[in-house]
């Protein structure tokens, strides 16, 4: 599949802080990429680049097969930051179509598709309102309208479910998989773990400007689990322990949490199982969440930068 944008060795640095240092990644057409990392990371100073906000010390952006030009370009790419950025004391009506123009739509193309949009996000009502009239979550739903209307091929997605009740993150996460079906890609940034597992396919976990995981969802999962598996019982079960095929390390309602020893298959767990007797009704293999892989990358990152400085530092 084709690359709708593809980062080379990009670096931007502010005084002594290295903002995005050396990342490179690559986004097929089509894919919810989620761009993940604490607060601080780099997250944005990235996404203010590839919109052509911020130009990189060093490096290169590719879009659409050919280099970067903001000047062209960014009418293909639609920006949700996450600072809102609305007129307060304009109308939201007027306001989407002023944007709406902004990105080459003609006047009546425009209001068709405002109001198509406004009826889509429940929004019918509110053309005369004032955006300093909106709740934090209206205001969002208004952005994320002006962000995908004028149909980008390219949409990058700053914390886009900030403000939000479940109901209206649930019309907002359905258009996103409708857009990303109808062949737009999306750049989802966050750090909200379980919103990235929902709905990308493609990560890429930065900590401290540089990158330190770059994969498919699944994949990650995979290559993060740790031999972890559920057996459930027909009633309470016993706890039992075989040194040679498994160890147990925790029990759930009518189950036990196992992990499987070194050169050892689930086969052989179950066939144990079978031999004691019990009842066996479900048996499953625990994966780590995205949150947990998060959680051990980035704090494995800062003991090991801690270590390198106290090294530097005897040194």
């Amino acid at each position: 599949m084709q690359n709708i944008l593809e980062v080379k060795n990009l670096r931007k640095y502010f005084a002594t802080q290295k903002a995005v240092d050396d990342i490179s990644f690559k986004i097929s057409e089509g894919a919810i990429f989620g761009m993940l990392g604490p607060n601080g990371a780099g997250k944005t100073t990235l996404l203010r680049m590839i919109t052509g906000i911020f130009y990189p010390d060093s490096g290169e952006i590719i879009f659409d097969g050919k280099k970067f030009d903001p000047a062209n370009d960014i009418v293909k790419i639609g920006y949700m930051p996450e600072e809102r950025g609305l007129y307060k004391k304009m109308k939201i009506g007027e306001q989407a179509l002023y944007l709406a123009q902004l990105k080459g739509l003609h006047r009546n193309e425009a209001i068709t598709k405002i109001r198509i949009w406004f009826e889509r996000l429940e929004m019918q009502s509110w053309w005369n309102k004032k955006v300093e009239d909106l709740s934090k979550g209206m205001s969002q739903k208004l952005q994320f309208v002006i962000t995908v209307l004028h149909e980008p091929r390219l949409i990058i997605l700053d914390e886009p479910f900030s403000g939000l009740d479940p109901v209206n993150a649930n019309l907002i996460k359905d258009e996103i998989f409708r857009l990303s079906q109808n062949g737009s890609t999306i750049i989802f940034s966050t750090h909200r773990m379980e919103q990235v597992e929902e709905i990308c396919n493609h990560i890429v976990l930065i900590n401290k400007g540089a990158k330190i995981l770059d994969g498919t969802v699944k994949q990650t999962k995979q290559d993060f689990k740790e031999n972890l598996f559920q057996v459930g019982f027909d009633g309470k079960p016993r706890i039992m322990n075989e040194d040679s095929i498994f160890e147990t390390v925790g029990t759930k309602d009518h189950s036990l949490i196992v992990k499987i020893k070194e050169g050892k298959k689930p086969h052989d767990v179950l066939q144990y199982f079978l031999g004691q007797g019990a009842e066996i009704v479900s048996f499953n293999e625990i994966l780590p969440s995205l949150n947990d892989i998060f959680i051990k990358l980035v704090e494995g990152t800062a003991l090991a930068r801690q270590f390198q400085s106290v090294e530097a530092g005897e040194n």
